[in-house]
């Protein structure tokens, strides 16, 4: 039997995966100025027409990667086995932990992205603890 907080925790994540990467898709320019503002999104962007077209197509497919996590995640919510809650919500955490450190030691070594990588760090453990908070919840549940 699985648990109905794994559902809601995993469609909350896919749903944010989902309009992330849809948006990095198409709204690639938006999305830069939303996340670093207006003077680094423009540096951002390459300063040749061949550097703006590999950096568009790359941000492309990363959003297309991220929508196609999060409709993989969407998937996974469906999964009843408790087991292999555990082990994807322990997955995930590390997941978000790596993305925070590695936040943390490259990102704010680049002049441009010094500024944001606090912001985007605090949204990696955010998520990572929802998990960790699930993981709590099912620790209860099972020694209860």
């Amino acid at each position: 039997m699985g648990s109905s907080c794994f559902f809601l925790i995993c469609v909350l994540h896919s749903a944010i995966a989902l309009t992330c990467g849809a948006l990095m898709v198409f709204y690639t320019k938006e999305i830069f100025v939303l996340g670093h503002g207006p003077e680094t999104a423009s540096k951002l962007q390459g300063s040749t027409p061949h550097d703006q077209l590999l950096i568009q197509t790359s941000d492309s497919f990363s959003g297309l990667l991220l929508f196609t996590i999060g409709f993989l995640v969407f998937m996974v919510a469906g999964v009843k086995d408790w087991e292999f809650q555990s082990f994807f919500a322990k997955g995930c955490v590390f997941l978000h932990i790596s993305m925070a450190v590695w936040r943390f030691y490259f990102e704010r070594k680049l002049e441009d992205l010094a500024h944001d990588w606090p912001r985007h760090a605090f949204g990696d453990i955010a998520l990572a603890i929802s998990w960790v908070f699930f993981l709590v919840y099912m620790w209860r549940e099972k020694y209860d």
